[in-house]
């Protein structure tokens, strides 16, 4: 069971490291002209920034639904590699409190019998002291990040679009303009959300730059209103 946590951790780490995020093609442009004016330009990639996209000043591209750049897998985490990088924050703690429940009882059948043992005792101060706070603090950190991720995902948002939400619904209070926000890429089902990161096949749906909205919102609805 460890091999196999310690297999899975590693392979959703990596993968999320080199599979990366997927970054909007150079020169990108919408197909319909009229649309750049939703856009903003990115002058570094010489292209418009799809929606749900944004630069990365650590990548120097622009990254498609960008959630964040993560300095564990020192890459972004984004449309292509977002479910690769929740499953490791997933399988991280699980592994770390398996770890620490077979450590716990080892030590809880051998305690009696091994205890004047000066070698044992000093293999039992290393894991009070050392190895187990070590693995506790991985699953509290860890697994924090891990809610936050699934929180965003089974909304259909990304960290980055959660900010701008929290902006739209701040500026609409403080001007008192009766507007009501609509998240548009939010499907109402979570099912719906979470099965746009995760599928079997491991790639995610859609392409990456043209998403699926709600009735009454378009594809720029959210740029629209991060460019306020």
């Amino acid at each position: 069971m460890l091999l196999n946590w310690t297999v899975m951790i590693l392979y959703n780490y990596f993968s999320a490291m080199f599979i990366g995020p997927g970054y909007v093609p150079l020169g990108w442009t919408p197909e319909k002209s009229q649309d750049c004016m939703y856009l903003q330009y990115c002058k570094v990639c010489q292209s418009y920034k799809a929606p749900r996209s944004h630069h990365c000043r650590k990548c120097n591209r622009c990254v498609m639904k960008m959630d964040h750049h993560c300095p564990w897998i020192n890459n972004c985490c984004g449309y292509q590699n977002h479910a690769s990088f929740t499953l490791f924050l997933l399988l991280a703690p699980l592994g770390c409190i398996h770890a620490s429940f077979i450590f716990v009882m080892t030590m809880y059948t051998q305690l009696y019998n091994r205890l004047s043992s000066v070698k044992f005792t000093f293999n039992l101060y290393i894991y009070i002291f050392q190895s187990n706070p070590l693995a506790l603090g991985t699953t509290i950190a860890v697994g924090m990040l891990f809610i936050i991720q699934m929180k965003v995902i089974l909304t259909n948002k990304t960290s980055i679009e959660s900010w701008i939400e929290e902006k739209a619904k701040d500026r609409i209070q403080y001007y008192q303009t009766g507007e009501t926000f609509i998240f548009p890429y939010d499907t109402g089902s979570k099912w719906k959300n979470f099965k746009q990161v995760f599928t079997w096949s491991g790639i995610p749906e859609g392409d990456g730059l043209d998403w699926p909205v709600r009735d009454g919102c378009h594809q720029y609805s959210l740029t629209v209103i991060d460019l306020q």
